[in-house]
């Protein structure tokens, strides 16, 4: 029997972020896999040929970030319904907010019927979020766990919410520790690397470098920490030797640099765009800000503490997992300019010793989220819907 799969996401480059390590697994069980994504977003960055020399079938569609585009993901829908039909789809995976109302709808509507699994990276229903994302979204999650086969969550809260959700018959529910931190690619630098690192950025021996990564929106909420510095500046903090960077690119660039220029941060403020070499960047680092409002687990904070850099991270339901604070790491309300400001003094007060015992703590703490267990988790679901796959299209018991 040949096996086509589907794994769906919003932006192209999703798959290459947090599915590589899924997709090893799939071609091992004998599945060709197919990978439907808007390929024009990011619009920054072009994955196609890359994709397509992972040996990947890809699908261009008209899938929107915003479920309020409705034109462009009905038409998706219809792609979608076109691409299950074309290429025999037995088993599709779907990820982000609107992949996952468009990949379920499409799994039911289709009368393939494949098995259908949603990966849930952060449910826009968390506790704090807008009144509106609680009612709404948390109805549509509601409405449509029915039509999921094995929903997946990657948090303790999310799981909580999954388990008043009825799924379809017989439907698993399962919480993985994320999409796999890769522990040889994220690992401390060694003296040398890191000093030969910073030279490339020009930074010296004497300068403190704070570092941030992340897309430039709105959740990832950079604005606070350029706040933060603008505060600390005021109050008379040496910024003679502070450096920050944000690595990562998006519709607020523009923005943020205005941001920069407005409070008078731009000969401490890098904006380095969208970078490959984010463990380098990384082990430049004196401390890590991670700021965001919302995670679902947040990877980008857990890549700095497994290379030893002390985290200052928003604290939110993704950052709990693992943040501890004054342990691991430090934590503040991510609507406190003024305790994100408190952080980044607290970091730069801070004995090397101390901030080596810290990043140390660090190291400890990301290792129950390497890709070996996330890996392990994913070979048995997967296993479970194969067992599905051959239980619904060729009788064959479970």
């Amino acid at each position: 029997m040949e096996k086509h799969m589907l794994i769906l996401s919003t932006t192209s480059d999703f798959l290459r972020k947090f599915e590589m390590e899924n997709v090893r697994i799939l071609k091992d069980m004998g599945y060709t896999v197919h990978y439907a994504a808007n390929m024009k977003e990011p619009p920054y960055l072009s994955e196609e040929k890359r994709l397509w020399d992972m040996g990947l079938i890809l699908h261009p569609i008209d899938i929107a970030r915003s479920p309020f585009m409705i034109a462009d993901n009905l038409k998706a829908l219809g792609q979608l319904l076109s691409i299950i039909r074309k290429n025999a789809i037995r088993l599709i995976h779907c990820h982000t907010p609107v992949g996952g109302v468009l990949g379920r709808l499409a799994g039911n509507i289709s009368p393939q019927k494949p098995v259908v699994i949603y990966t849930a990276h952060g449910f826009h229903f968390y506790q704090g979020a807008p009144l509106f994302h609680r009612l709404i979204y948390r109805q549509v999650e509601k409405m449509l766990s029915p039509l999921t086969d094995i929903l997946i969550v990657i948090n303790r809260e999310d799981m909580q919410s999954a388990k008043t959700f009825r799924l379809k018959k017989e439907g698993k529910l399962y919480r993985i520790p994320g999409s796999g931190l890769d522990l040889d690619r994220f690992s401390p630098l060694s003296p040398e690397q890191r000093q030969q690192e910073r030279a490339r950025l020009h930074l010296k021996e004497q300068d403190f470098f704070i570092l941030s990564v992340g897309e430039l929106n709105q959740n990832k909420n950079h604005l606070a920490v350029l706040q933060a510095l603008f505060d600390l500046k005021a109050q008379g903090e040496d910024f003679s030797h502070l450096r920050y960077g944000i690595c990562g690119d998006g519709f607020y660039r523009s923005f943020l640099w205005e941001q920069c220029k407005s409070l008078g941060l731009c000969d401490i403020v890098t904006l380095y765009g969208y970078r490959e070499n984010i463990p380098e960047m990384l082990g430049c680092a004196d401390a890590f800000v991670f700021p965001s409002i919302r995670e679902g687990l947040g990877m980008a904070g857990l890549e700095a503490l497994a290379m030893g850099i002390p985290v200052l991270a928003s604290d939110n339901r993704g950052t709990r997992e693992y943040m501890i604070h004054q342990k691991n790491g430090l934590l503040f309300c991510g609507s406190r300019i003024d305790e994100l400001a408190q952080g980044i003094k607290t970091l730069m007060h801070m004995s090397p010793t101390e901030r080596k015992k810290l990043g140390e703590k660090g190291i400890l703490s990301a290792r129950p989220f390497a890709r070996f267990y996330t890996s392990s988790w994913m070979k048995k679901i997967y296993a479970e819907a194969d067992r599905k796959i051959r239980w619904d299209h060729d009788g064959t018991p479970r």
